[in-house]
């Protein structure tokens, strides 16, 4: 596989984007479906992902068969079927509800920065992800996810935090994320052997 690019996103084989942006070193896995959408600097999706109406931060891992922003249909009308608001598809001259679809575009998903959603996991809409969250594999997140909590479940519920409240705060206060492509080259041995403590007791006013 060729190297990542600090100005093109990297995508894989059949992988469908509409109406998205990226930021630099980031990944679009086979099959992948990326619609209204960013992408912040490495963040990368695995095979077969889903996302849409998403704006996802840095560093973000989203495995395979994700899926952000699941579409809904209209519960308060006759019916929810698609010839409500895809009627071109159905009759000539019909058009399409062009507000269903802006309502459904504007209800966004945040992302966080160093975020991990497992594999078949579901983030509904409107729902935020906070800086360093895990969402278990196959949990579907109805509820906003604090900063470094690990949640799993249907509906998704928190399990433990990944850090302590302080090393929480001061690994956000931190921000590695903002660092650029040579400090972070620079600390990779650091990011690679010391616990999250140790870390920030090394790069703390440095």
């Amino acid at each position: 596989m060729p190297r990542l690019s600090a100005d093109t996103p990297f995508l894989h084989p059949d992988a469908e984007v509409r109406g998205s942006t990226f930021g630099s070193y980031c990944e679009v896995g086979r099959g992948s479906r990326i619609q209204n959408s960013s992408f912040g600097d490495y963040s990368y999706c695995d095979r077969y992902a889903d996302v849409a109406n998403a704006d996802v931060g840095k560093f973000a891992n989203i495995a395979s068969y994700v899926r952000l922003g699941a579409t809904d249909h209209p519960m308060h009308t006759a019916s929810m079927h698609h010839f409500l608001y895809r009627s071109d598809d159905y009759w000539d001259g019909a058009g399409v509800d062009e507000a269903f679809f802006a309502h459904r575009a504007s209800r966004c998903i945040t992302i966080g920065h160093d975020v991990w959603i497992g594999h078949n996991a579901q983030v509904k809409p409107e729902i935020t992800i906070g800086h360093g969250a895990i969402i278990a594999s196959g949990a579907i997140v109805t509820k906003d996810v604090a900063p470094y909590t690990i949640v799993a479940g249907v509906s998704a519920q928190p399990l433990r935090r990944r850090f302590t409240e302080d090393v929480a705060d001061r690994m956000i206060a931190l921000a590695w994320w903002d660092w650029d492509h040579d400090r972070l080259r620079a600390a990779l041995p650091h990011f690679r052997a010391m616990p999250a403590e140790a870390f920030l007791e090394k790069y703390e006013g440095a």
